[in-house]
């Protein structure tokens, strides 16, 4: 791995990402002062659009890979994977943030925010999404905290914190589990307006199972980059795992959903050329079909080079599953009576200024905090 001195910050590459996130600040500032009118293409019959779909549902599903690898290494004590469980936690931790930011930007009134935690309505759903984001936020900034006091000498601290770690993951086991899947609850409310290709009893479910495919991916794809711009050495081993547990949650989500098909709209209806048909086959193609078809041969469990082309098809597909039901699924009832949306190139900024953010917090992590402690990759 690279030492802190050789991993350049300000590279051509970086100096992009800090543009994109000024431009994204002022447009976020914009929004606080005019609105979201003044900024989106949002509106009462349209309120959840592009920074729901890929910020929120997209960016939570990301941040799977904290709770997967820190349970796998501190409650089932799977050292293989001890290496990367700081940088899987990390951008986890990376991804809340930006899922919590998303939502404040997102709300009619963002200074009201803080409203779920002292206002409790325990029967709402929307609640639970709502302090599921803060206390899960709170446990990953508990679980990445070790680093920091590391760095700043605080050695009872970390110790401290080394002590309690394995109640604090199976806590954030517990809460992220709940939260992957009452993301999809929310959309149980939208029975007369979601499409049966997404719409059915167990969206909850659904949306656990889609997220632990993402979130395996996510940490493998992240490792490989890791790798190539950092200098961390992935190992294959690790990858290969991560692989394999990709595969075996993509079978089991090809069949939960040609289930669902089955007992929903029917397997023919996927034929039938809409848009909600030819969306609901281009997810399953692209997120679960050829990664399930791939990743079923050996050798391609064993390049490198081929698992992260399988992360990507993976991450697309999940954002798209994310995407189609925020948006796609919602969109013919929606324009039925005579509204439609598209995001502005306000939206599109903002979410890529996010992302920009995300990038860059790691990159700094890396050169400044041990992510990747020498002692844990020798192991």
């Amino acid at each position: 791995m690279k030492s802190e001195n050789e991993i350049k910050m300000w590279t051509p590459t970086t100096a992009f990402l800090v543009l994109i996130m000024i431009f994204g600040l002022v447009i976020m500032v914009y929004r606080l002062f005019k609105g979201l009118g003044a900024v989106t293409n949002l509106s009462d019959r349209f309120p959840w659009g592009l920074w729901i779909g890929v910020d929120v549902l997209g960016g939570v599903a990301m941040a799977a890979g904290g709770f997967l690898i820190a349970g796998a290494v501190y409650i089932l004590n799977m050292k293989k994977y001890r290496p990367i469980v700081r940088a899987a936690i990390l951008n986890a931790f990376f991804g809340y943030l930006l899922a919590a930011t998303a939502i404040t930007l997102d709300i009619g009134l963002p200074w009201n925010i803080w409203h779920p935690i002292v206002m409790w309505q325990i029967h709402s759903v929307m609640w639970v999404v709502a302090i599921h984001v803060v206390l899960y936020t709170s446990t990953l900034a508990t679980e990445s905290s070790p680093m920091f006091f590391e760095k700043f000498g605080m050695e009872k601290a970390a110790g401290f914190i080394h002590k309690i770690i394995v109640p604090v993951v199976l806590f954030g086991v517990l809460l992220s589990t709940l939260h992957q899947s009452s993301l999809g609850a929310v959309y149980l409310i939208a029975a007369r307006k979601l499409s049966p290709f997404w719409y059915n009893s167990q969206v909850p479910t659904l949306f656990l199972i889609s997220a632990v495919m993402m979130g395996l991916s996510m940490v493998s794809f992240e490792t490989i980059l890791s790798e190539k711009y950092l200098g961390h050495k992935a190992d294959i081993g690790i990858l290969s795992g991560l692989a394999r547990g990709t595969l075996i949650t993509g079978v089991i989500l090809f069949i939960a959903k040609i289930w669902f098909l089955f007992r929903g709209p029917g397997i023919p209806a996927a034929f039938n050329g809409t848009m909600e048909a030819n969306m609901y086959l281009l997810e399953m193609i692209v997120g679960v079909v050829l990664p399930i078809i791939l990743l079923s041969m050996k050798n391609v469990r064993e390049n490198m080079k081929s698992i992260f082309f399988v992360d990507i098809l993976v991450i697309s597909g999940v954002l798209l599953n994310r995407l189609n039901v925020s948006i796609f699924g919602v969109y013919r009832d929606q324009a039925a009576t005579g509204f439609s949306y598209f995001p502005t190139w306000m939206e599109f900024v903002v979410t890529f200024a996010f992302i920009a953010f995300a990038i860059i917090g790691f990159k700094v992590s890396v050169k400044y905090l041990r992510v990747f402690p020498k002692t844990e990759a020798q192991h």
